[in-house]
């Protein structure tokens, strides 16, 4: 039997804005809606119906109203609210909010003693206003106008998100990137940007230390032509000493209020360009919409997290990782944001956790591993030793699996009385497939429901739904969230070929996942080859591109494991190495230390192996799901269609290596075995 960890009392229930929407879209329609299940097949069997009914609801701020809600429910080339002009930061800035709007946070400094050295700075919703008028004023009067795209190598700071904002008001698309990312990795995203205007983090913190970005910005001007200026932005903490084109209050302008104005643009005018993970090529650009993206998160965040004025939101993520997005969207719902930058886990791994006992936080998001973490961390954490955790009424996780004892840690040392909702979707729809709901029970391992208007399924091997068993996680209708396509992809194949090749007409996302008999979700994780440790989709191409400058290295193949008992995922790179050349540690160094200064730090492997070729298919194409497969203990099926398996066999001994490391006792012999395999074999 399936476990209950949490059930909401009958009080709650009737408090949640989920139980506000279902009362009111009743009375709309007539219909009685007698549990979640039945408002969940409502939404998907009357589409269009559902997301007019919930814009009403939800009283988006527009400029003109629709003509058509939904052109066909057809996908690829759906069309939604055809007609309607409307502005993103106007739903936010226009609502008239009083109270704080974000307050910024960081890691504690070194020598900083304990709860010191947190807190940077802190704006209300009319200081935000004032500040996002005259940033605006700053990008017309940089040339900047609606349509062009402006870049953000930035940290996780109130400075962001002003810039985002700012960019809205006046139609002007929004890509960022997190100022971890090495020069390459940056270029491969800005390049197909090509962004007329970039802001750019002077330093940010990390792991008690300062990194400087100055060499990355001198860089930029080199090697993206389309920038005509670079502003740089200050950090919390710490000397700024600006290496960009202007500094950030010089850009502003002169300290006053110039009036706020909205330029109004249609429902599917470009808001948000975010990138693939990389793993075939250049990182694909995915073009997200301006009244899609809002009307999505106002779902998800008032009905499914039950967020609303005087609530607070702290969202650990970096602006590389659509939930900056998302987190963002909070604030038209009269949230205050509280944005943390640095180290979770420091100075110690249950940090966060104190933060937010400190802040009174209402709602707390973070990965899966981080959880895990935490659970795993020693000394125990002890029940209750992390506060009573008063304020608090929502954990969201995303990004990695959490095992059931992750979700039985939560409630037996954090808090009893909590909502839990795993949060399962991406940066392809910049939002939630699957996610919470503060009216049903929270079962151990499981998130909690389908979303509204969200038409998913796991389909078998055949193609066909099934229940209780594991499948493709399949979206069989359109939303108002899904991109308006890819950069460069003017006959759209790209797009066409990343999500419609598999199921024609039907949406595969590439993730594992089984529907529970009770409406719940068990995410197993990816089915394609993409990276994923912490929840963070990284692409193989941009591992392989930073292995080119070395020239020890002949090839490379890498590819994601899961160690047993562990949700995570660790990266296991496998390289072939130039004649006479061993995989000694002084080249695993190396080799760990381009992979980080090219790309970031959650690329570099935990695993090092030395093999003879990479297994390639007869068109030279490398087969990372059949080493994946092997590394996993499943059956490789294709051999015959590779040019050498006999390769395979190398990946077989690897994984023994591996499943020694992690399960077996280390005697003394075993202990300079489990070093070699950390480094690689020698």
């Amino acid at each position: 039997m399936p476990e209950i960890l949490w059930t909401p009392s009958e009080a709650a229930i009737r408090r949640t804005r989920m139980t506000a929407f279902t009362d009111w879209l009743s009375q709309r329609t007539g219909q009685t809606f007698t549990d979640y299940a039945a408002l969940h097949r409502w939404s998907t069997a009357h589409l269009a119906d559902f997301w007019e009914a919930y814009a009403d609801f939800t009283a988006i701020i527009t400029h003109a109203p629709h003509r058509q809600v939904l052109s066909a429910p057809v996908m690829p080339g759906a069309h939604w609210f055809s007609g309607m002009q409307l502005n993103f930061a106007e739903n936010i800035l226009g609502r008239e909010f009083s109270g704080p709007a974000i307050i910024a946070c960081t890691e504690p400094q070194a020598e900083a003693s304990a709860g010191d050295g947190l807190y940077g700075q802190a704006y209300s919703f009319a200081q935000l206003r004032t500040l996002v008028a005259r940033c605006a004023r700053g990008l017309r009067d940089a040339g900047v106008g609606p349509g062009d795209r402006v870049a953000g190598y930035v940290a996780n700071v109130p400075e962001a998100i002003v810039a985002c904002l700012a960019c809205a008001s006046i139609g002007a698309v929004w890509s960022s990137a997190s100022p971890d990312f090495g020069l390459a990795a940056l270029c491969d995203r800005f390049q197909q940007v090509e962004p007329k205007l970039m802001f750019a983090s002077t330093h940010y913190r990390y792991n008690g230390q300062t990194y400087r970005t100055d060499a990355v910005v001198q860089a930029l001007h080199a090697h993206l032509p389309s920038v005509q200026s670079i502003v740089s932005i200050p950090y919390p903490v710490g000397e700024a000493h600006p290496v960009g084109d202007v500094a950030w209050e010089a850009f502003l302008g002169p300290d006053d209020a110039p009036k706020l104005s909205f330029t109004p643009v249609p429902f599917e005018h470009p808001l948000y360009i975010l990138f693939s993970s990389g793993t075939t090529g250049a990182p694909k650009c995915i073009v997200h919409g301006t009244g899609g993206t809002l009307l999505q998160h106002r779902k998800e965040q008032e009905l499914h997290t039950d967020l609303r004025p005087g609530d607070s939101l702290l969202y650990f993520t970096t602006c590389g990782w659509m939930m900056w997005n998302w987190q963002l969207s909070a604030l038209s719902l009269g949230v205050t944001l509280y944005l943390y930058d640095g180290n979770p886990g420091y100075p110690d791994v249950p940090a966060l956790w104190r933060l937010i006992e400190t802040l009174g936080v209402s709602h707390f998001g973070t990965s899966g591993r981080y959880i895990e973490s935490c659970m795993k961390h020693q000394p125990t954490v002890q029940p209750g030793s992390l506060g009573s955790m008063s304020k608090l009424r929502t954990v969201l996780y995303t990004g990695s699996p959490l095992s059931a004892s992750g979700y039985r840690w939560i409630y037996a040392t954090v808090k009893a009385d909590v909502h839990l909702a795993g949060i399962c979707g991406g940066t392809d729809i910049i939002s939630c497939f699957i996610l919470g709901n503060p009216n049903l029970p929270v079962y151990a391992g499981e998130m909690q429901c389908k979303g509204l208007g969200v038409d998913v399924a796991a389909f078998d091997e055949g193609g066909n739904a099934v229940i209780g068993k594991p499948g493709e996680l399949v979206c069989r209708q359109p939303l108002p969230c899904m991109p308006l396509g890819f950069l460069n992809d003017p006959d759209g194949s790209r797009y066409h070929q990343a999500y419609f090749d598999v199921y024609p007409g039907l949406w595969r996302h590439g993730d594992y996942v089984e529907f529970t008999p009770h409406g719940g979700a068990i995410v197993y994780g990816r089915s394609d080859a993409t990276l994923n440790p912490a929840g963070v989709r990284i692409g193989s191409a941009e591992i392989y591109a930073a292995l080119d400058r070395l020239p020890a290295v002949l090839g490379a193949v890498v590819v994601g494991w899961r160690p047993p008992g562990q949700s995570d995922e660790a990266i296991v790179l496998c390289v072939v190495l130039a004649p006479g050349r061993r995989l000694d540690a002084t080249l695993v160094q190396q080799i760990r230390r381009a992979i980080r200064e090219q790309t970031s730090p959650r690329h570099v492997p935990q695993h090092i192996f030395a093999i003879s070729e990479v297994p390639v298919t007869r068109s030279g194409k490398p087969v990372e799901l059949s080493i994946k497969a092997i590394l996993a203990g499943r059956p490789v099926s294709n051999r015959e269609a590779l040019a050498n398996p006999q390769v395979l066999e190398e990946f077989t001994q690897i994984r023994t290596q591996l499943l020694q490391h992690y399960t077996s006792e280390p005697s003394p012999a075993m202990a300079r075995a489990s070093t070699l395999t950390e480094r690689g074999q020698e």
